[in-house]
């Protein structure tokens, strides 16, 4: 495999690492954070003016035709700069299902405004029972006299309650965990029946749990055929968890090179900590696991367009082994700053606290070492 940029993608990681350095501080992320909206509307804007909400979207549907290494090149920089924007939930995977399912109408309803940085939009698809299994859905849309009538539970939608829409997972056949029978559905975010409650998560990000009671929507709103959207949420959740994966390895080489950092500035009993042989080892055990993680994350990402099956392999792998290199990388950054890991003033605590985010985002290490395994062996 080819892992050398083009010349377009070398422009675009220079450009978004620019603003991370620039724009995208720990103090600005900390005000972000505690902000009514959880993250920033004038940087949503910039990336907006700047084209990054366009990268995955054909240029048919508005966007700039970009591909997996592009959306990989931008989410390796946002790790570093901890990034707090709902990037993944508007972009990766609510506006992605509009466009994989969506007809002529619905497109020009939504993209356009998405891309524009005017509308957010996510996927409100986890139930409290699934436990990473895409396929669980409770939630009922039962036809009503030409509409639909949609009743049930979402917990951690990410972005959920600043988003003007939801794309609304529900059975409308078929047991609780079957493949089939999934249909998806466009909903106003202030429908008459919706109710979100809204918290932040541990990472500082902002999620919600969203009750459906009797939500009335017409067929307008069904997304793609009835009963028949699996194939496509696997999909466009594999895309999203390879994303995530090279925000992983953003996160992970700013630990590592603030850890070299801090061991050759940082003296003990007069001789920098950078001296002392076992910390240089535990420094390359963690230069190791990054470059490991970089490696997998290239190869699942340009496996998204390959059969389903070398897909699930190449993503599952390079998630699994994420969370364990994560962890690794994690705890030994801490340990290496000393108290000072943990603390808010440092940087450490933050991109630990988001690593351990993503381990559990669409899927942890021991649910897609079993999704691997069932891959390979059948």
């Amino acid at each position: 495999m080819d892992f050398t940029l083009s010349d377009e993608q070398k422009l675009l990681k220079d450009s978004v690492d620019r603003f991370v350095a620039e724009k995208y501080g720990l103090d600005v992320r900390r005000a972000l954070v505690a902000s009514e909206d959880g993250f920033g509307r004038e940087n949503w804007k910039t990336f907006a003016e700047l084209g990054w909400l366009a990268i995955p979207f054909a240029e048919a549907s508005g966007g700039l035709g970009g591909g997996p290494i592009e959306v990989m090149v931008l989410m390796e920089a946002f790790g570093r700069g901890l990034v707090v924007e709902p990037f993944i939930s508007t972009i990766l995977t609510g506006a992605s299902l509009v466009e994989a399912l969506g007809d002529k109408e619905q497109k020009a309803a939504i993209l356009p405004s998405v891309i524009q940085g005017k509308k957010l939009i996510t996927f409100a698809h986890v139930e409290p029972q699934a436990r990473f299994t895409l396929s669980d859905i409770m939630t009922t849309a039962t036809a009503d006299g030409g509409r639909y009538r949609i009743s049930g539970h979402k917990a951690v939608v990410f972005g959920g309650d600043s988003a003007n829409h939801l794309i609304v997972s529900a059975r409308t056949s078929g047991d609780q965990r079957d493949e089939n029978g999934i249909s998806l559905f466009l909903v106003d975010a202030e429908a008459e029946g919706v109710t979100r409650r809204s918290y932040g998560t541990v990472d500082g990000l902002r999620a919600a749990d969203v009750a459906l009671k009797d939500v009335l929507v017409g067929p307008e709103a069904l997304l793609g055929e009835e009963g028949d959207t699996f194939a496509t949420i696997e999909s466009v959740v594999d895309s999203a968890t390879a994303a995530v994966c090279a925000e992983a390895v953003g996160i992970m080489d700013s630990l590592h090179e603030q850890t070299l950092e801090h061991l050759n500035t940082r003296e003990q009993f007069g001789v920098k900590l950078g001296k002392f042989q076992a910390l240089q080892h535990r420094s390359v055990d963690m230069f190791v696991a990054c470059q490991e993680a970089r490696t997998m994350t290239y190869v699942a990402t340009l496996s998204l367009d390959k059969p389903r099956t070398e897909r699930i392999r190449a993503v599952s792998a390079a998630k699994s082994h994420i969370g364990r290199a994560g962890r690794l990388v994690g705890q030994e950054a801490v340990q290496l700053h000393g108290g000072m890991g943990m603390t808010d003033e440092l940087a450490v605590g933050h991109y630990f606290k988001r690593l351990t985010m993503i381990d559990t985002l669409f899927g942890n290490m021991d649910h897609h070492l079993e999704r691997f395994a069932a891959a390979v062996y059948g």
